[in-house]
């Protein structure tokens, strides 16, 4: 079992582009939710497809399980998602030691920049670059699957 401990912002700037790989595409669709828990699919723009568990924890400790599933059949389940399917693009990037991924939404999602920076521990205190903004971790709104389901927030900085 993998914890998947996290914190989320808003980017507030483009330098973090500077820093950053070129991305990779994302579709990824929710095939059931409930209670806080989900369960995810994903298509990746190297052809390669995911699914994913997610269960209880709080707004920043959770726990995940990803398997790789056949790309034919991530396709299948996204014909049968709960809600909108997601299209972003992830750039991942290194700041002092801890790996950042910065996800820019497409489609009807288009102008949400989220960074996340995941953690080993709780207690770890990531330093933030200058690039980030309002911290969103455990905000509903900004939350793939409300993503999903509600489509873009208000958007307040």
């Amino acid at each position: 079992m993998a914890k998947e401990i996290e914190r989320k912002f808003l980017v507030a700037g483009d330098s973090w582009r500077e820093a950053s790989d070129s991305g990779t595409m994302i579709l990824q669709a929710y095939v059931a939710m409930q209670n806080g828990n989900s369960v995810r699919v994903r298509i990746m723009g190297d052809g390669s497809a995911m699914l994913a568990v997610k269960t209880g924890g709080s707004a920043m400790v959770r726990d995940e399980f990803e398997y790789p599933v056949p790309v034919g059949d991530a396709r299948r389940m996204m014909e049968c998602c709960v809600g909108d399917v997601i299209d972003k693009v992830r750039h991942l990037l290194v700041h002092k030691g801890f790996i950042w991924e910065i996800d820019v939404y497409r489609g009807a999602l288009e102008g949400i920049i989220v960074a996340e920076v995941e953690m080993e521990t709780i207690d770890d205190n990531p330093p933030l670059p200058d690039w980030i903004g309002r911290e969103i971790t455990g905000e509903p709104a900004y939350s793939n699957v409300s993503l999903a389901l509600h489509g873009k927030p208000e958007m307040v900085s």
